[in-house]
């Protein structure tokens, strides 16, 4: 097929949501379009970076949690259809001083859920994992199905299973303009215009400018993740450290074990508070960035504070309040749009993958998505 053809659902976006969306309508016998601006597999959006944290655990909101479940099923579910490990478990640490919203978040969410977990003192945490080292005062919650996905891997891995269940993605194809009327949706392209029943918007950073609706309530933020060598390496090794979120007066650090890159890795959320058009934002890293990083090391990761490996620039796309967006457009169930994920949406993209699916096929989705809707930023920007 191609331009002026006709298809179920086109997908536009092959990043993480996107990318599982195609594999899922497409397993269900859709004829399926999926777009993508940059290569198949890229370095411009929120996705890249070796991995991301997945955890049960969710300070965020607790109605995330039966979400996640099923991202978890879905991944193993992933695994075995394509042939590659892509979750690892860890076990995963939420921290922060003594009733702040990580550590008491975690535990709230632990608690209603009924989530194997533990509460640890900053000595205990140190006692049991030494390459934390958090001061006295701070709590901790341990989720032992806490790990990673391998982010990278993941997406080449819905894509490889969108082809082969007969799905067409086109990479270095950036959409236009797009449109919906009577007799569906319109999709114009350098290379032509599509056609489709539905249209599943799935384009991160850029989901602002292609949807009025988030324009100003989707917003760009640079981002910069680094990768450590320590001076005691064994400390940070996939068996003896967990994935992390620590609250601090230093700002919101988030953290792996070494695996895939050499070295300790550590992200900031907001970083330097730098937000912006996603084709404005700078992408290359520099000094300011590998300081903030290491504040965060140095005070609580002092093991780890050798050379840097690595610096790699990504961006987050926040909404007022770091809630998704899982919705269809307001009159027109035609248009479902997915993202922005306010930088912690990847673990969950099997799961809404699958959610998207059910939403371009009029199928009801089974889980509440209440707190996603489009509707609620109209009263929170």
């Amino acid at each position: 097929m191609g331009a002026g053809e006709r298809y179920d659902v086109i997908v536009v976006g092959m990043g993480g949501m996107g990318s599982a969306a195609a594999y899922q309508l497409a397993r269900r016998g859709k004829r399926v379009l999926g777009l993508e601006r940059f290569d198949i597999g890229h370095g411009m959006g929120s996705s890249h970076g070796v991995n991301r944290i997945i955890r049960l655990a969710y300070f965020e909101h607790p109605d995330y949690v039966p979400l996640l479940r099923h991202a978890y099923r879905l991944w193993r579910e992933t695994e075995q259809a394509h042939g590659e490990q892509l979750l690892f478990i860890t076990g995963s640490i939420d921290a922060g001083p003594r009733g702040s919203r990580v550590a008491a978040g975690s535990l709230a969410s632990c608690i209603e859920h009924r989530l194997d977990h533990e509460e640890l003192t900053a000595r205990n945490l140190a006692e049991r994992f030494p390459g934390w080292q958090l001061p006295e005062g701070y709590a901790a919650v341990y989720q032992p199905e806490g790990g990673f996905v391998a982010s990278e891997r993941a997406i080449l891995a819905h894509v490889w299973l969108a082809l082969r269940h007969g799905a067409e993605i086109r990479g270095r194809e950036p959409v236009l303009d797009w449109s919906s009327g009577g007799e569906g949706v319109s999709v114009r392209t350098p290379q032509g215009t599509y056609h489709a029943e539905r249209l599943v918007l799935s384009a991160g950073a850029w989901m602002g400018e292609m949807v009025p609706a988030l324009a100003g309530k989707a917003v760009p933020e640079r981002q910069v993740i680094g990768w450590f060598w320590p001076k005691d390496p064994a400390l940070f090794a996939l068996d003896r450290f967990p994935v992390g979120n620590l609250l601090t007066e230093h700002g919101h650090f988030y953290v792996f074990p070494q695996w895939g890159m050499p070295g300790f890795k550590i992200g900031l959320y907001h970083h330097l508070n730098e937000t912006g058009a996603a084709d404005d934002l700078p992408r290359e890293a520099n000094a300011r960035d590998e300081e903030a990083l290491r504040a965060g090391i140095r005070h609580y990761f002092p093991a780890a504070d050798g050379p840097v490996m690595s610096l790699r620039g990504c961006l987050f796309t926040n909404t007022p309040d770091e809630h998704f967006v899982i919705d269809t457009l307001p009159g027109d169930p035609r248009v479902i749009v997915a993202s922005p994920c306010s930088g912690h949406g990847f673990k969950f993209a099997s799961a809404i993958g699958d959610i998207l699916a059910d939403l371009a096929s009029g199928a009801r989705p089974a889980f509440d998505l209440g707190l996603f809707k489009l509707d609620r930023l109209g009263k929170a920007a």
